[in-house]
């Protein structure tokens, strides 16, 4: 038998539970099954929550009116002046210099990891985050090092560990805000705090994954650059979440370097967007009319969305075997699993319900191996009906399953 062409170990070692667990959905499909997907945080897959049209049109006449060639590396200049006063608004003095326009937020933390992160360096990040923050830096001979949220206090960090785990090889300390997967919205006290173990450390920066913070339920969320004097703060944000066009898959970064720390770093960064040449031209064109149009629908997204995560709340709370913080923001639940059985084995607990009741959610041991493990997260955008369909289905499987120890 012929031996297979190697893989490399960087390829061979990466994971992504969010669509991992698509596969076996697929194979069902397939065999004629359907499937209730709450797995993936793409929010226009489900009913009630299009792109506004006001930017699907600017999209077309883009795409029309012959804007299908490359633009410049760092962004439409028109463009980047938008994302500068929104995040002028958000209370600090950005300038179209300091944007950066990204095949989305990812495009963005891979840039970063490749600019910044050599052998040895250290990503200091949420345990449980977004999964590339554990996968990419380790083509660079990085490690992700993961700091504790408290998981009985709504998820917020735990300082102190962050202060412990802090040291001169941490590059990037990363906050997720509104958190995905959990939900917690940090406010301005809490920012303060990291800012303050960050200060310590020059060569670090902090790395602020906002791409949820239209999506705050509190009212407390602060753009953490607003709250730096100091700090080198990089922002990521875009067009997928909040304004609603995930496969335009446009995002940007944006540098607030308040001591002139990031001069190396910049021209890292504006060398390696030069040679992946441009973000896509029309789509930007279409996220230049959400930042500059009208935004009233906002508000009436954002309360659907409120609505349904209230619901999920009241349902979770009446089946024995789940519970869960609330969250503050974006559009998850980190559902904690209490049967013993599943809070020691979550991926078990996803594929049985895959296979048995046919609905599709994510293991937490996917967004951190330990501090994620016996959860799951759900989406709670599909229509309520939806929603209630798929937890019949959970508190049914639960009760098939549950262990003696928590029926005793």
């Amino acid at each position: 038998m012929t031996e297979p062409v190697p893989v490399s170990s960087r390829a061979a070692n990466i994971e992504y539970a969010i669509r991992d667990v698509v596969v076996p959905a697929v194979q069902l499909e397939a065999e004629g099954h359907e499937i209730i997907k709450l797995n993936i945080g793409d929010p226009i897959a489900y009913p009630g929550l299009p792109t506004p049209p006001h930017m699907v049109d600017a999209y077309v006449e883009a795409l029309k009116g012959g804007h299908n060639g490359y633009s410049p590396s760092y962004g439409l200049p028109q463009l980047r002046e938008a994302i500068a006063n929104d995040e002028r608004r958000k209370g600090w003095d950005a300038t179209p210099d300091d944007i950066y326009v990204c095949h989305g937020v990812t495009e963005a933390l891979q840039l970063i990891f490749a600019a910044v992160l050599e052998e040895g360096s250290k990503v200091l990040a949420p345990g449980p985050h977004y999964p590339p923050y554990m996968a990419y830096p380790q083509m660079y001979g990085a490690q992700t090092v993961e700091y504790k949220l408290h998981q009985n206090d709504g998820w917020k960090p735990d300082f102190s560990d962050i202060s412990s785990k802090m040291d001169d090889d941490v590059r990037l300390l990363v906050l997720i805000n509104p958190n995905n997967p959990c939900g917690t919205v940090c406010g301005p006290e809490d920012v303060d705090e990291l800012l303050t173990i960050a200060r310590a450390y020059p060569n670090c920066i902090v790395v602020a994954d906002e791409i949820y913070d239209g999506l705050d339920f509190t009212g407390r969320h602060v753009s953490v650059a607003s709250r730096s004097s100091d700090v080198p703060v990089i922002s990521l944000n875009g067009v997928s979440k909040v304004y609603y066009a995930p496969g335009w898959r446009i995002g940007y970064m944006a540098l607030h370097d308040p001591s002139h720390r990031l001069s190396l770093v910049r021209d890292g960064l504006e060398r390696l967007l030069r040679s992946r040449l441009c973000a896509s031209t029309p789509a930007q064109l279409g996220y230049l009319a959400g930042l500059t149009g009208d935004r009233a629908w906002m508000e009436r997204y954002g309360q659907k969305v409120m609505n349904q995560r209230d619901h999920c709340l009241k349902r979770i709370a009446g089946i024995e075997g789940l519970e869960v913080e609330q969250p503050g923001g974006a559009f998850y639940m980190f559902i904690r699993l209490t049967d013993e059985q599943w809070a020691v084995d979550d991926k078990d607990f996803v594929l049985r319900l895959l296979h048995e009741e046919h609905v599709l959610l994510v293991h937490g041991s996917g967004f951190s191996p330990e501090l994620g493990k016996g959860h799951v997260r759900l989406v709670y955008l599909a229509d309520i009906e939806v929603l209630d369909e798929a937890f019949d289905r959970m508190e049914r499987f639960l009760q098939k399953h549950r262990s003696p120890v928590a029926m005793s």
